[in-house]
């Protein structure tokens, strides 16, 4: 970032600052991926939403000052139309749901509705969402409503959800090419510790394991992490460590929290664990595969009802915040009591702040 003056600085870049300070002083930085994530911030106003949960956090009270008081719940945080994916329950059924949770903390539920709406309308400009911003947040409402009510249900794809497994089943997720990109990754050599915490995740009889460095996401990128892929009885298996460190929620409120809340959430949500998603020794391990990680908005099918995808968004939204205790009911009651519009209005409230804060991003780095 620019040596300019404080003063001269737009707030987004003084928090930018401000926050990868702090990420140097939490982890062993990788300066070169944090470069490729400005990048990428200043190149996509939706990379740049993805990057920023710092910046989302401290905008919120500011710009949704009505939800501060919401009732609150354990919230995926940095909830957006990209962070939904598949994973294998130990069953071995495929499972749909939010993928992520780097930015897991207490906060009013509104957040996560609130980020997928607006990342739904950033999509929209830039990943070829053509839903009407109105009817993205109906859509996400009335799952996130009609799940509360029904206490909740997992999204197993064997029998059920067709759309959802076709998506998750395309081509883009074939088994060879995800195999041949993840093998071809640039070797590394992670630290004694972490290369153990992977070959212990990995099967007991994997063998000929090798250590790879990886660069993935947007809102993680200059954290370390590495990926161990090992032959397993005629086939590959892989575990991914990628660095934790406590959600920027509490870092923007000025109270960091020292808690990994992700196994918490994930354990209380209504959903199909994946039983290889782990946090241990400030490391988010998981199991790596074709079905198993992030589903990109480019893998959809062309023919797609995009009004029910955002309403099982909301679904599996609900699915998580009824791992807080005693918290539909309340969150039910606060509906009741909104505008019909409330959703629509504040998500247009922070796109504009968040596209504000990206040109701002923008023109201060163009100097």
């Amino acid at each position: 970032m620019s040596s300019a003056s404080a003063t001269t600085e737009p707030p987004v870049i003084a928090a930018t600052d401000a926050y990868e300070d702090w990420l140097r002083e939490r982890t062993d930085v990788i300066e070169a991926d944090l470069q490729y994530k400005h990048q990428q911030m200043k190149a996509s106003l939706f990379a740049f939403l993805r990057g920023t949960f710092y910046r989302w956090a401290a905008l919120w009270p500011v710009a949704c000052p009505d939800l501060a008081k919401a009732p609150q719940v354990l919230a995926v945080g940095d909830l957006h139309v990209e962070n939904f994916g598949t994973w294998r329950d130990l069953e071995g059924r495929l499972i749909w749901g939010v993928n992520d949770f780097d930015e897991v903390a207490t906060m009013p539920y509104a957040v996560d509705l609130v980020r997928t709406v607006t990342s739904a309308m950033f999509a929209k400009q830039e990943k070829g969402l053509t839903i009407d911003d109105g009817a993205a947040a109906t859509a996400v409402l009335q799952g996130y409503s009609q799940s509360l009510e029904a206490g909740g249900s997992p999204f197993v794809l064997e029998e059920s959800h067709p759309a959802l497994r076709a998506i998750a089943t395309s081509a883009e997720r074939d088994p060879v090419p995800f195999w041949s990109k993840l093998t071809k990754l640039p070797s590394a050599t992670p630290p004694k510790r972490i290369r153990r915490l992977l070959t212990d995740w990995l099967p007991d009889d994997a063998e000929d394991i090798v250590f790879s460095a990886r660069i993935a996401g947007v809102g993680s990128l200059g954290r370390p992490r590495y990926v161990a892929i090992g032959s397993c009885n005629g086939g590959l298996a892989a575990r991914e460590a990628k660095a934790w460190l406590p959600s920027a929620w509490g870092w923007a409120g000025g109270s960091v929290k020292d808690q990994a809340f992700a196994p918490r959430l994930i354990k209380r949500a209504v959903r199909q664990r994946d039983p290889y998603y782990t946090v241990r020794k400030e490391w988010v391990v998981r199991r790596l595969g074709p079905h198993c990680g992030r589903i990109e908005l480019a893998q959809f099918p062309k023919n797609r009802d995009e009004r029910e995808i955002l309403k099982a968004m909301g679904r599996e939204t609900a699915n998580l915040h009824l791992g807080t205790p005693d918290r539909g009911a309340k969150v039910l009651r606060d509906l009741s009591g909104r505008k019909p519009d409330w959703l629509l209005s504040t998500a247009d409230a922070m796109a504009k702040a968040t596209e504000q804060d990206w040109h701002d991003f923008r023109s201060f780095n163009a100097q």
